[in-house]
């Protein structure tokens, strides 16, 4: 008697749903190289365009838009979300203008408490080329950078650990990146995690959206460069800006080969808005506890 047919089921464990499935469980590290190599090629490529400033800007900003495209695509494919809100348009206009307008007033006033104390050694002209190509340069930096740590390290992690650890972590590993820079100190990277990790990490909180902390990111480096024509975070030489200030005085003051973001000044002035902003989120809800185990399983 022949024995009835089976029919034929799908081994488990297969098919591009499963495969999908094990993507998504490897986000963290899968989005952090991706991200990486997409800051990576952003920044060498900014690199080669910056001696024309008529191409640098356009340039900038094109890859700036383009890396926001990436950041899209890569969190629908890899963690499977069809709604991407940290990059949403809502509110998006409103909060890159706050963004600039609070970084550019930031780091205008702890350049004018340096000029105060007399850090200011020369003051002359400087280059509106460099100003313009400055505004793209930054553009990407602001928006690769911002992806890469408050919209990748931060946000991932904050869902495993909670607000409070993933805002030290983040700030930490932001901070040791500048350690690469040329005249990197190591008191400079400790100033910028506390100072820029710190600050625009909350920024992220308060409003659960990476625009406000991109507006910011961009006003206070292309303020430090394309206007003040400062050393940026430990770089070789400081760059070509609208003004050539030249600062000369004790670390504490100027922040010495670093660049203004390691005075002292630089600290006390983020952490006002740091706070403001913490306490923002906390009143809206929006600090997030460590979760429980039965949590991070489910």
């Amino acid at each position: 008697m022949a024995s009835p047919e089976h029919p034929k089921t799908t081994p488990p464990h297969t098919g591009p749903a499963t495969a999908r499935g094990r993507l998504r469980r490897f986000r963290f590290p899968v989005l952090l190289v991706a991200l990486f190599g997409v800051m990576s090629v952003t920044t060498g490529i900014n690199q080669l365009v910056s001696p024309v400033p008529i191409l640098a800007l356009p340039v900038g900003v094109g890859l700036a838009v383009l890396a926001v495209a990436c950041y899209r695509w890569l969190c629908r494919a890899v963690e499977l979300r069809p709604d991407i809100p940290e990059v949403g348009k809502t509110r998006r206009w409103s909060q890159l203008l706050r963004g600039t307008l609070l970084g550019a007033g930031l780091f205008i006033g702890l350049m004018a408490l340096i000029a105060v104390f007399g850090g200011w050694r020369e003051l002359s002209w400087g280059s509106f080329g460099g100003f313009l190509g400055s505004a793209g340069l930054m553009a990407g930096v602001a928006v690769t950078e911002e992806l890469l740590f408050r919209g990748v390290v931060f946000r991932i992690m904050e869902e495993r650990t909670g607000t409070v650890i993933a805002l030290v972590v983040s700030m930490l590993l932001f901070g040791a990146m500048h350690l690469v820079n040329p005249h990197a100190t190591l008191w400079g990277a400790f100033a910028i995690a506390l100072t820029g990790g710190a600050m625009l990490a909350a920024a992220y909180v308060a409003t659960r959206s990476l625009w406000l902390p991109i507006g910011l990111h961009f006003a206070w480096n292309f303020t430090q460069a394309g206007i003040f024509g400062v050393t940026v975070s430990g770089a070789a030489a400081p760059p070509e800006g609208l003004l050539n200030v030249t600062l000369s005085g004790p670390t504490v003051l100027t922040g010495g080969v670093f660049g203004p973001e390691a005075s002292l000044f630089a600290l006390l002035i983020c952490m006002v808005p740091t706070i403001l902003l913490l306490r923002r989120a906390a009143r809206a809800g929006r600090i997030r506890p460590r979760p429980h185990r039965a949590e991070l399983s489910a």
